[in-house]
């Protein structure tokens, strides 16, 4: 990302277990293509909804 980009241009994703989207941030800077998540409850989440999904049917 380089400098002296304003935060409204900042990339963004949606969030696939809570469906909001989320901004690139400076730590993420490395692996931006690799976040799916906008934080770590999602992330954990993403089990807990797999798990209850599969027990449901």
């Amino acid at each position: 990302m380089p400098r002296g980009v304003k935060k409204e241009n900042l990339p963004e994703k949606i969030c696939p277990v809570c469906k909001k989207p989320f901004t690139w941030r400076k730590k993420w800077e490395k692996d931006w293509d690799e976040v799916k998540y906008c934080s770590e409850r999602c992330k954990r989440a993403k089990n807990f909804l797999q798990y209850f999904l599969i027990s449901i049917y």
